[in-house]
């Protein structure tokens, strides 16, 4: 039957390993910084004046969305501040360019790369399109440093072919797999003879997309470990935590689509919290966007909660195929048009769920569940026997009183991961 674990003020594992020296914060963001922070102040400014021409008295009131710029004195001062924030952001880019080139060799803090990541995590598709230096690529990392295919091969070698991959959530990065001073993926590494790696991408990009490169990612790790050891025994297990765990999802059945072989080498899947049906917040979003578009005067503030990313967006009913949004508007209030999705056959699948709820109860399960995920969505459960996802109950885990942030370090969720991948 499922396991039911109440976790209450659970300490957290201790990690002696954990590396407390940071090195200074980059400032060699600053340049691309600055340019989002201009672009923001440029929409604002069109916010405000199509708020403006709505509500003036002087203006018509079926003026059509898209055509409110205002004429006449307003005009020219909306114009002017346009014109200006432009002008400050030409005049900025030389100088910036100069601190640029003095602090690039400078490693970012983890509080910078904490940063950088929750702009990619909220802005990230806009960044890239404007080839922003903030946007993150994807990227293998191990003790903050990225890591190329040949090391990784060797380590996976020298691991009998035992590889985990830990990837984490949106605006968040692989330094922060460290929480509370534990890291899951470290202890399991050490523990239990796997060769580690950590994922870090941008999580602003529809997990349709990251989960494509995540795939080809994959392949290239197969590919490299291969050509170490062809007889290789190769053993992939994939820790996705929050998007992670869609965005494993999606790189699993992506790679059919691209041809990729590493799936026939995947043995364990962990979605560890992840909204494998959606997420409430991004569905009170969607629910603000349509309650703001109903009148003429509160409709340029739709711009306001539409300053949000695909990843974010996705994560309103849990896409993590392109066919799930390509249709449609992001922004459009409308019902889940998913393609139902089988967990990935011959895989392995566990889910880990959480309630801050000590004691069980429908509103703090079902409504609230860790946070932010509830827990019929993190267990893969639906009330459309199409979309449900079946786990088997020795393969799901659920802890009370504990919080989305806090499976990241708690020790009953350890010991649950720990124990699945021992019993291998």
């Amino acid at each position: 039957m499922l396991v039911v674990v109440q976790a209450k003020k659970v300490e957290p594992v201790s990690d002696p390993h954990q590396d407390k020296n940071t090195p200074e914060p980059p400032k060699s963001m600053l340049k691309s910084t600055s340019r989002l922070v201009i672009d923001a102040l440029i929409s604002m400014t069109d916010v405000v004046e199509s708020m403006h021409q709505r509500i003036s008295p002087l203006s018509k009131s079926a003026t059509p969305v898209g055509n409110e710029r205002g004429r006449g004195i307003s005009g020219l001062v909306y114009n002017s501040i346009r014109s200006i924030t432009a002008l400050v952001g030409k005049s900025l880019d030389k100088p910036l360019a100069l601190i640029e080139q003095q602090m690039e060799q400078s490693p970012p803090s983890q509080g910078g790369q904490a940063l950088i990541s929750a702009l990619n995590g909220i802005l990230g598709d806009h960044l890239v399109k404007r080839e922003s230096h903030l946007a993150l690529p994807m990227t293998l990392r191990l003790d903050d440093q990225q890591l190329d295919y040949e090391t990784l091969a060797k380590s996976i070698q020298q691991s009998q072919g035992k590889l985990l991959i830990m990837v984490h959530g949106l605006c968040m990065n692989d330094v922060q797999w460290t929480h509370a001073g534990h890291n899951h993926g470290k202890r399991l590494a050490n523990e239990l003879d796997y060769a580690l790696a950590y994922l870090r991408y941008n999580s602003g990009q529809h997990i349709s997309d990251n989960g494509k490169a995540f795939s080809q990612v994959l392949e290239n790790v197969l590919t490299h470990a291969l050509a170490h050891d062809n007889m290789l025994r190769l053993d992939i297990s994939i820790i996705g935590h929050s998007m992670g765990g869609l965005v494993s999802r999606s790189a699993y059945h992506e790679a059919q689509a691209l041809g990729h072989k590493w799936p026939d080498y995947c043995e364990n899947l962990f979605f560890l919290g992840s909204p494998l049906h959606g997420a409430p917040l991004e569905k009170a979003g969607n629910w603000l966007d349509m309650l703001l578009g109903i009148h003429q005067y509160t409709a340029p503030l739709k711009r306001l909660t539409q300053i949000r990313s695909a990843g974010i967006t996705d994560l309103r009913h849990g896409n993590i195929l392109e066919t799930d949004w390509q249709t449609r508007n992001r922004f459009d209030f409308s019902r889940d048009k998913r393609t139902p999705l089988p967990l990935p056959p011959g895989v392995k699948c566990y889910a880990l769920a959480s309630t801050i709820a000590a004691q069980a109860n429908k509103i703090g399960d079902q409504l609230i569940g860790d946070g932010l995920v509830p827990l019929d969505s993190a267990l893969g459960r639906h009330e459309n026997k199409a979309f449900n996802l079946h786990f088997p109950v020795e393969r799901q885990w659920v802890g009370r009183d504990i919080n989305h942030m806090q499976l990241l370090s708690n020790t009953e969720v350890y010991r649950a991961i720990k124990n699945w991948l021992a019993s291998e």
